[in-house]
């Protein structure tokens, strides 16, 4: 290998950290300034350039020139400022980036990009994206479901590279063993059809058999390209995005973190809530506002949760409502999705059922003590919302999950003073303390990098065939046990500084059920042994 083949490669580039032994073993004497710097020097360098860029766009821009030239340095500083970087890196600044990517592009950061027009170049994009690296873990996205901003075709393949960097960052899987990948099936957006610079395909998106059959052909050749592979669906569309799922869960070790992600994470949220009031889960009401994947993906997880404690489906389903664009839904509706359906109600059941279009009415009528958003529809839980949740509980749980910020549904502030300091609340976006009546609530981030890192390590840990309801169930109840209850103001979540500890404790749970099932192929006995043999740590 030639020295700037070195100095070019990402998974191999130390900078000026290369020893004097190693720059004239690799031939890169004069190639870089004599002074050989340790990681911990050049961490601090970069983190002084970091905090020179004026606004949260730059420094990720900056963050990913260190990323795309030294994966290393990137992850050591990302592991000591993750509180920091991660809203940088990811959620909510990378909404930014993606809506700019072909505009701002520079760099592949060796990501996939795969051609619905072309099936025949599937294994060969593969093989080119691959190369000689062990690839267990592929995030792939067809971008149709980008975070609360929607469709962004080829674009979107910045929310696979953002995703795994989570994955390193937070549960320490190594980076030379993951690859992002994005399916270009064209895009419904119009402003990118017509933008002569979008770099993805200038078609609208293809549906039906043509697109399964394609997707179909990815998975097998993935899997057969790698054997211990971990398959990760990300942001796709509501049309397909469950189909996908149902088809190839039960068949290979497979997640989305739309469906299943941000539901074990609220199910963590209402579990911590319900630690500090004491309450029973069976005695909630719940109140889905937003009947997408992800709202109604939720629902089914806690739903699911309430059945494992006792409650029969009908039992289960009777305390769950679901509010859409139509307003609460009913079975007489034909635009349901089959997600929505299990939720859907009788209208004969509903004397005021002509007025239920509106979200005020509904949380009047059917009295939620949970009131969870994934509507993407600003301000939309209202002061008088929040009063009426306040008639509905002692200490309702207002769970407002749409992101980016512009898209949430209230603000942590608003529903702490809006409920008098009573409400149990969890945000989509980070949100700051909230100082009210000489208390200071630390707000539980309903972030699904709490959960997915980790699932993703114990899966991987453990080798598991598939990720079962039972490995999920696990997965959720880790979340508990981490932060003290009796503080006042304590968050229903554990904050995301400690996404390290909480990564490994969700992975060694997600393990030992995948041993406990019969599911575990990895020759370590020990689970915890087997997580910590997996993680990858920053450095030369």
């Amino acid at each position: 290998m030639r020295a700037h083949d070195i100095l070019n490669n990402p998974f191999l580039n130390k900078g000026t950290a290369f020893s004097l032994q190693e720059r004239q073993e690799l031939g890169l004497v004069g190639l870089l300034p004599p002074k050989v710097q340790t990681i911990e020097e050049q961490a601090n360098q970069t983190y002084q350039q970091f905090q020179s860029k004026v606004s949260d766009l730059e420094k990720r821009l900056f963050l990913m020139e260190i990323f795309n030239t030294n994966r290393t340095l990137f992850y050591y500083l990302f592991s000591q400022h993750i509180e920091e970087f991660n809203p940088i890196v990811y959620d909510p600044t990378i909404a930014e980036t993606i809506e700019a990517y072909s505009e701002l592009f520079v760099d592949p950061q060796y990501a996939a990009y795969l051609d619905i027009n072309h099936p025949e170049d599937i294994e060969r994009t593969l093989k080119n994206a691959a190369g000689d690296r062990d690839i267990r873990l592929i995030v792939v996205t067809d971008a149709e479901g980008i975070l609360g901003i929607g469709d962004w075709g080829t674009n979107g393949v910045d929310i696979s590279v953002g995703k795994l960097m989570v994955y390193t960052g937070a549960a320490g899987i190594d980076p030379a063993t993951v690859l992002p990948l994005v399916i270009d099936a064209g895009t419904n957006r119009k402003e990118i059809l017509e933008n002569p610079q979008y770099l993805g395909n200038h078609h609208e998106r293809v549906r039906g058999d043509r697109y399964y059959d394609f997707v179909d052909q990815f998975v097998r050749t993935a899997e057969n390209l790698f054997p211990k592979l971990y398959l990760h669906w990300e942001d796709f569309g509501r049309l397909n995005a469950a189909t996908i799922l149902n088809k190839y869960k039960d068949k290979i070790p497979t997640f989305n973190d739309d469906i299943q992600g941000t539901g074990i994470v609220t199910l963590g949220a209402v579990y911590g809530s319900l630690a500090i009031s004491g309450k029973k889960l069976d005695e909630q009401i719940y109140l889905c506002y937003g009947g997408g994947t992800a709202g109604a993906g939720i629902a089914a997880r806690v739903l699911s949760e309430m059945v494992n404690q006792g409650l029969s489906e009908e039992e289960a389903y009777q305390r769950f409502f679901m509010v859409d664009r139509q307003g609460l839904l009913f079975d007489d509706m034909e635009d349901l999705t089959p997600e929505q359906k299990p939720f859907a109600k009788k209208r004969s059941d509903f004397a005021n059922a002509d007025e239920l279009t509106d979200l005020l009415t509904v949380v009047k009528t059917v009295k939620p003590t949970i009131l969870v958003g994934t509507s993407t529809q600003p301000n939309s839980f209202t002061k008088e919302i929040v009063e009426a949740m306040c008639h509905n509980t002692e200490h309702p749980m207002i769970f407002p999950l749409s992101n980016p910020t512009k898209l949430a549904e209230a603000s942590a502030k608003n529903l702490i003073e809006w409920s008098d300091g009573k409400a149990f609340v969890a945000t989509g976006i980070p949100a700051g303390n909230v100082t009210y009546k000489g208390v200071s609530y630390q707000i539980g981030q309903a972030n699904n990098a709490l959960i997915y890192p980790g699932l993703g390590l114990g899966m991987l840990a453990s080798e598991a065939k598939l990720l079962t309801d039972e490995m999920i169930g696990a997965a959720a109840h880790a979340l508990s046990g981490i932060v003290d209850l009796s503080q006042p103001g304590v968050p229903v979540l554990p904050p995301f500084r400690d996404v390290r500890e909480v990564s490994v404790k969700v992975a060694e749970a997600v393990a030992k059920k995948a041993q406990e099932q019969g599911l575990a192929q990895v020759q370590e006995n020990d689970m915890a042994q087997a997580v910590q043999n997996l993680q990858w740590t920053p450095k030369y």
